[in-house]
């Protein structure tokens, strides 16, 4: 018996092997991809998926294998006298049969002594039981990263090796896990099971559905360490870690150098230099640089969608983010806070124009005088006397002003 989880052996040689899973030992190393294995004869069977050679086919049905021993085992399954009177299903021993025709009986023999959840198996319950327990007896020899059970270190395992032996047979992505594809093909089938009991939407998996509840029941359990404003998602999360905490801007404009903490304020931005307005209004012929933009045209012109209206003062909002914010000022939240200073701001773009305090950074010019600013808009006013005091027309002043809106050149 293993000491680790109590399975039981009636070879020592097996018993061995097993004990070979909980201490991540893996003797065999594949010479084309350098995965390893606990046994030779699973390096042998692995090597096959290199060759892709499958020439054991079952006499039966035609099936091929690239093993005889997985053949058999299938074999089994056309002339065992161990039948499941319900579903015509075929097993390899009478334990087995046994097992499955729980399934139809509803029988759970095996209960938990912590939580009485109650299972078909008992190695289900000894899974199970290390949720309690938080034994993670399956570690992963690369990272050392702990598992529950067998499959889910198996299943890691591919990250290290890069393995995806699961593909979409309609667009040929492959996928480490098969419950991947099944979840990737509705992708191509447009099915979504999963449907929201208060409102009807339906997602395509349950995770999406579960995030979306949280609309309706108001649950935000990700929340900022630093100004305690609360998420409903883990990458709205890290989104806004990004862009209200963090000075780094990795993302830099190919056409001015301006640099932005996200890829999507990028893209937004490079539609200032090529002109692209990619959002089309389907009643008129006006197009759009921002989806944001799109969405108040349609309510403001075309009655389209539904305006998020103030419950204080019932003032209308085409988007969220502008209603959140008029909230914040009739309640006198402040939760955007100056690191240098004890000031706090309404919103992120305040801070970030009053944190310009305690910075000599300058990255405006003017393009007439070459007089540095640190502020867009004091460089416009700059500019606009400047151009009066050395006499340009009104049109070439406006034109010059058009250049200084879309280009912005940083020094020190």
């Amino acid at each position: 018996m293993c000491t680790v989880c109590y399975k039981r052996f009636t070879q020592k040689g097996n018993l061995k092997v097993h004990k070979l899973i909980h201490s991540g030992e893996k003797l065999y190393s594949c010479t084309v991809c350098d995965k390893r294995f606990r046994t030779k004869g699973n390096l042998e069977e692995h090597k096959l998926t290199h060759t892709r050679d499958k020439s054991y086919p079952c006499t039966e049905c035609g099936k091929c294998f690239s093993s005889k021993y997985r053949r058999n085992s299938h074999s089994i399954t056309h002339t065992s006298r161990y039948k499941c009177t319900d579903c015509g299903k075929c097993f390899q021993s009478s334990q087995n049969l046994t097992d499955h025709r729980r399934i139809h009986s509803g029988e759970k023999q095996f209960a938990c002594n912590v939580c009485s959840k109650q299972f078909r198996r008992s190695y289900h319950l000894i899974v199970h039981s290390r949720i309690h327990s938080g034994e993670k007896p399956y570690k992963c020899h690369v990272c050392h990263k702990s598992f529950s059970v067998p499959s889910g270190l198996h299943t890691h395992m591919r990250i290290h090796t890069g393995d995806k032996p699961f593909e979409c047979q309609v667009c040929g992505k492959a996928f480490s896990r098969s419950r991947s594809v099944k979840t990737h093909m509705r992708v191509h089938t447009g099915e979504k099971p999963y449907k929201c009991h208060v409102c009807g939407k339906a997602f395509s998996t349950s995770e999406n559905l579960n995030i979306h509840m949280r609309v309706h029941t108001g649950d935000k359990p990700y929340k900022c360490s630093l100004c305690n404003k609360s998420f409903s998602r883990k990458n709205a999360l890290n989104f806004h870690k990004r862009c209200v905490h963090s000075n780094r801007r990795p993302h830099q404009c190919p056409y001015c150098g301006q640099q932005f903490k996200t890829n999507t304020h990028l893209k937004f931005h490079v539609r200032t230099h090529t002109g692209a307005k990619p959002y089309s209004c389907r009643h008129c012929s006006i197009s759009f640089a921002w989806p944001g933009l799109l969405k108040e045209h349609l309510l403001k012109s075309h009655n389209e969608g539904t305006w998020l209206i103030c419950n204080i003062c019932q003032k209308r909002f085409s988007r969220s983010g502008q209603l959140n914010e008029h909230l914040r000022r009739h309640v006198s939240v402040k939760p955007y806070f100056c690191s240098f200073c004890s000031w706090r701001f309404y919103t992120a773009a305040e801070l970030k124009d009053h944190q310009l305090v305690h910075t000599d950074f300058k990255q405006f010019c003017c393009g007439l005088c070459g007089k540095w600013y640190k502020r867009k808009r004091c460089v416009k006013r700059h500019f606009k006397s400047c151009s009066d005091k050395l006499g340009f027309s009104d049109i070439l002043s406006a034109e010059l002003m058009t250049g200084i809106g879309k280009q912005t050149v940083a020094c020190q």
